[in-house]
């Protein structure tokens, strides 16, 4: 039997664009990536144009430099390609695909006017960044853009066509831009809520009738279906070199939220998973629909459909990162560099070895606005009592209980809907570092978390296997290739709720919730800038 050829995965993460190679075994291969970082211009967040043409050249560059570096050749072509990236935002296009104004990300906080009136009238939760939310929040307030939108989709789908010319997106990243039917039972059959678009296309004809939903949002595929293949343009822009030929297929692009639930096998009903990154979420696949509407859970989809109460945070672990390169500086100038996995596993030891509250301690990692507890517009802050234990240990761990604290409020409403989850899979970075992050991620979320070889990989690795995915998407379901094929033999490490833990975080929870006025208090009197960047 003829041994395929490898599968690529690329995703736009808010802080690294990654590139990852994986064989017919699904094991990387070879890996690249480029850092990048979100700019706030004009009071909103964005990347460029060009910051995303030149990052997506840079990942995949640095990906041929790694497999060339060990002897190997550089790739003409691949098995297929996937594309991922953060999910939500607004890419508004006019007639020649071109963006009518910047990319306004996921983390703008701007559109509660918007959402709060979808959400009534759909009877139906849209969180702020979902792209139906920028879109409505743009009509009320009369940019003038409006009328020349030909075109609404994903970083991920912006970058799919570049690539293939196909205007398509998977149905779990155009669930994060319109609400999808998940009823049929043929997921081949799943598309936007016909309902619920004719609603909010009653609401957009108010102020913009020259607006059809039905034309501007892209087209739905689940995994496995015929996404198209890269084109010469295609070609030249994701390889300039010439030696990458057109032909390649691909898988529908897809969001961070759906290519997570692939890396962490959480795809059939009653999984589910947590990602840490710049944001923080939790998704479980349900197996019947919520009783209720909540602000604090959104309803997506897996890749194939399937409905998904997802809670999503913007704020993840970004201030902890800030923390470890202060950290890591300090050894540099002390004369004794240490690589960053080395910082954290240094910090995550003291933090286990502190006072399980934190010592009285109390952080947040309010870098952008939080929904889920009220803030518009959140600062970064680090509190304490006179009489408080401010040791290294205790920093660090009010630090990691700041990046969960925002996810296990939004978990109570989960709990509250009576959804049952025996344990969550994690993946992220931060779970390179064994152990810490996953002892105090059970104990916030009150549930035995797992850990499996593949948490570090990340979106790109769980891309690139929906990529390999289309050679066998005739044969099986997507939950049975990832149960069979894909993670037959992989092991997990499961650490369970520790009783010190638990009463230490409860007791931390319950500062962070009456300290919150502090929030508004703080972005009241630190107005942000207009043209300073963020690390996230």
């Amino acid at each position: 039997m003829t041994t395929p050829p490898p599968s690529l995965g690329i995703e736009f993460g808010s802080t690294r664009i990654k590139a990852c190679l994986i064989d017919e075994n699904f094991v990387t291969i070879a890996s690249g990536g480029h850092e990048w970082e979100n700019e706030y211009v004009d009071g909103r967040w964005t990347y460029s144009v060009e910051a995303i043409r030149e990052g997506l050249q840079a990942a995949y560059t640095d990906l041929v430099r790694d497999v060339t570096s060990t002897g190997g050749e550089a790739p003409t072509t691949f098995g297929a390609i996937g594309i991922s990236a953060m999910m939500h935002g607004y890419i508004a296009t006019d007639a020649q695909g071109e963006l009518l104004v910047p990319f306004r990300t996921w983390r703008n906080s701007s559109t509660g006017p918007a959402a709060s009136a979808l959400s009534e009238a759909l009877s139906f939760n849209i969180p702020l960044r979902w792209s139906i939310a920028h879109l409505y929040q743009a009509v009320l307030d009369d940019e003038p853009h409006v009328g020349q939108i030909a075109g609404l989709t994903t970083l991920a789908g912006y970058v799919h066509r570049a690539l293939t010319g196909r205007d398509v997106l998977g149905v779990g990243d155009a669930s994060g831009m319109f609400p999808i039917d998940t009823a049929p039972i043929d997921p081949a059959t799943r598309d936007y809520d016909r309902r619920m678009r004719d609603v909010a296309q009653g609401l957009l004809a108010e102020k913009a009738p020259g607006l059809d939903l039905a034309t501007l949002l892209p087209e739905v595929l689940v995994a496995g279906q015929d996404a198209g293949s890269l084109t010469a343009q295609g070609a030249a822009l994701l390889d300039p070199s010439g030696t990458l030929q057109p032909g390649v297929p691909f898988c529908p692009p897809e969001g961070d939220a759906g290519t997570g639930m692939v890396a962490t096998n959480s795809v059939a009903p009653k999984t589910g998973n947590v990602s840490v990154g710049t944001s923080i979420f939790a998704m479980v696949v349900l197996d019947e629909p919520l009783t209720g509407v909540h602000q604090e859970l959104d309803v997506v989809t897996t890749p194939v459909g399937d409905a998904v109460a997802m809670v999503h945070c913007n704020n993840g672990a970004s201030e902890l990162a800030s923390w470890a390169r202060v950290f890591g500086r300090f050894a540099e100038v002390a004369g004794t560099p240490v690589e960053p996995d080395d910082v954290y596993a240094t910090l995550f030891a003291e933090a286990l070895a502190s006072d399980a509250d934190a010592g009285g301690l109390l952080a947040y990692n309010y870098l952008a606005g939080e929904p889920v507890t009220g803030v518009e517009d959140g600062r970064p802050l680090l509190v304490r009592t006179p009489d408080s234990r401010f040791t290294l240990g205790n920093l660090v761990r009010a630090e990691v209980y700041a990046a969960f604290a925002t996810l296990s409020i939004g978990m109570e409403v989960l709990a509250d809907e009576h959804v049952n989850v025996e344990r969550l899979l994690a993946h992220g970075g931060l779970f390179r570092t064994p152990g810490a992050a996953q002892q105090l991620l059970a104990a916030a979320l009150r549930v035995p978390v797992a850990v499996e070889s593949t948490a570090s990989e990340g979106g790109a690795w769980g891309v690139a296997v929906l990529a390999a995915y289309l050679r066998a998407a005739s044969q099986s379901s997507l939950a049975e290739f990832l149960n069979d094929k894909v993670f037959g033999s992989a092991e997990a490490v499961v650490e369970e709720p520790r009783e010190a833990d638990l009463v230490g975080f409860a007791t931390y929870l319950e500062r962070y919730r009456a300290a919150l006025p502090l929030q508004r208090a703080a972005a009241g009197a630190t107005p942000t800038t207009s043209t300073e960047s963020a690390e996230s």
